[in-house]
């Protein structure tokens, strides 16, 4: 007769040993479904239901049809050439582990390949591919809640985590992209880009000749470069984090041959440079709106080329930014408003005052550094930033006028407060695999801080420690 302690022991030998034949290392597909013969006798239009188990790929997909993986579905591309290729219209693929692409740059392996209009991706997590989602030709396309992650190479030789070529009218929403090269938007106008977050990969996000874009409450966080576009019209950036993006560029937002931009609510923090400006807008019948940003602890706030003009900067607040503003090159800015209707900018380090207490300061704002002036020509010295050499060096210039360099820029209308910014999180967005599920307060500021977007990336876990002066009172 077998004991209670026997009997105890084989219960828990046979629950341990189901639960670990039952993970994804033992998974198998279902006796008796083929995925490959429910592909080719499907009809266009059906579902086909997959249930848990690997199944060996490469698949093409050449009819509309809804795949939906239940439970652990995995397609699993063994290594060579696309894990899964879409060339018929109207393809929904939902719910699958799709891992092992090839590692061809050439011929672009990729997780998921798109050829048609109309496809559907929604809830896979994508493991160990070159590029991740790859849309050609794809109009009118749906890219949702998909997990990304690329092989464990060197930056150059991954693929992209995501990009559109010739994509138009495509929503992008709701995407967690690691480790990629790029996500990049090519030729694809009237892309709607929502709520994704990009990390550790070199583009949070790359556009390039592509018109109509919204980008709104996404993270770039721990890249190279934030967001960059290049050659485009009529594009909005707003209320996205833009954190620690500090590689050899290391814009947190940059901006190259652009007309008719707005960037507003977007909080731009810790990158190398906040926001980068060349040659936008491109005409003088078009305009670049900077307003209610939060460009905060960058190295440089904003870094304009000398060439830029009729763009205008309103209701931002420059937080403790190292240098505030920077003129790649040299030279003077000229045709750009830091005001309009007697409100211009927040900038922490103005030392006038407001006599009439209307929150606008009596004195105009100037940013004046003999020290930055030189930093220009002499990148070196740099090395001494926030050094006591740096200040005795500036004190020197005020002290004498005659060796104090002309203003980068005037704002007539300085703020005394910090304006009050959308609110800097949407708490949908933290149930995204990878962020801190505690939601987001809303919009508060103490006298000299910005309470915003110290709240956001406190509550997001990100390991850089901010000021105590910028922490919320209790």
């Amino acid at each position: 007769m077998m004991t209670g302690i026997k009997r105890w022991r084989l219960s828990l030998g046979l629950v341990i040993g189901v639960i670990f034949m039952s993970t994804p290392l033992f998974a198998q597909a279902q006796p008796g479904f083929d995925l490959a013969e429910a592909l080719a006798a499907a009809q266009p239009g059906a579902t086909i239901i997959v249930p848990p188990g690997v199944y060996n790929g490469p698949f093409l997909i050449d009819k509309p049809v809804i795949l939906e993986g239940k439970g652990k579905a995995i397609i699993d591309g063994g290594g060579q050439g696309d894990v899964i290729t879409v060339h018929a219209p109207d393809v929904t693929i939902r719910g699958f582990v799709v891992r092992n692409s090839g590692i061809s740059l050439d011929r672009e392996h990729a997780g998921i390949t798109g050829l048609a209009p109309r496809l559907t991706l929604e809830a896979n997590q994508l493991e160990d591919v070159l590029f991740g989602i790859y849309l050609k030709n794809a109009p009118d396309s749906v890219i949702r809640n998909n997990i990304v992650h690329s092989k464990d190479l060197d930056m150059g030789r991954r693929g992209d985590g995501l990009r559109l070529w010739y994509s138009a009218n495509s929503l992008l929403e709701g995407n967690h992209v690691v480790g990629s090269r790029d996500m990049i938007i090519w030729f694809s106008p009237h892309t709607i880009v929502r709520r994704n977050i990009v990390e550790e990969s070199r583009y949070g996000l790359h556009f390039m000749s592509t018109d109509d874009q919204l980008v709104e409450e996404n993270i770039l966080r721990n890249n190279s470069v934030g967001i960059y576009v290049m050659y485009g019209a009529r594009i909005t950036i707003r209320q996205n984090l833009l954190y620690n993006n500090r590689g050899p560029s290391g814009y947190g937002l940059g901006l190259k041959d652009v007309d008719n931009f707005i960037a507003e609510g977007n909080r731009i923090v810790s990158n190398r440079v906040g926001l980068y400006i060349d040659n936008a807008p491109r005409a003088s019948a078009v305009t670049v709106l900077i307003d209610h940003n939060l460009l905060a602890y960058n190295e440089i706030g904003i870094t304009l080329l000398p060439l830029v003009v009729h763009s205008r900067y309103t209701e931002n607040i420059f937080q403790e930014n190292s240098e505030q503003i920077a003129i790649s090159g040299g030279g003077t800015l000229r045709q750009n408003a830091w005001s309009q209707a007697g409100r211009g900018n927040y900038w922490s380090d103005y030392a006038g005052f407001d006599a009439d207490g209307d929150q606008v300061g009596d004195l105009p704002y100037r940013s004046v550094s003999l020290y930055e002036n030189l930093l220009e020509k002499y990148p070196e010295l740099r090395l001494f930033k926030q050094s006591p050499a740096t200040n005795a060096l500036d004190l020197a210039a005020k002290a004498f006028p005659i060796f104090q360099p002309k203003p980068k820029l005037t704002d007539e209308h300085p703020l005394m407060l910090p304006p009050q910014l959308p609110p800097p999180l949407p708490t949908a967005l933290l149930t995204l695999p990878g962020v801190s599920q505690t939601p987001v307060a809303a919009n508060g500021w103490v006298p000299f801080g910005m309470i915003g977007v110290a709240s956001a990336i406190l509550f997001l876990g990100m390991k850089r420690r901010m000021p105590s002066s910028a922490i919320p009172p209790k």
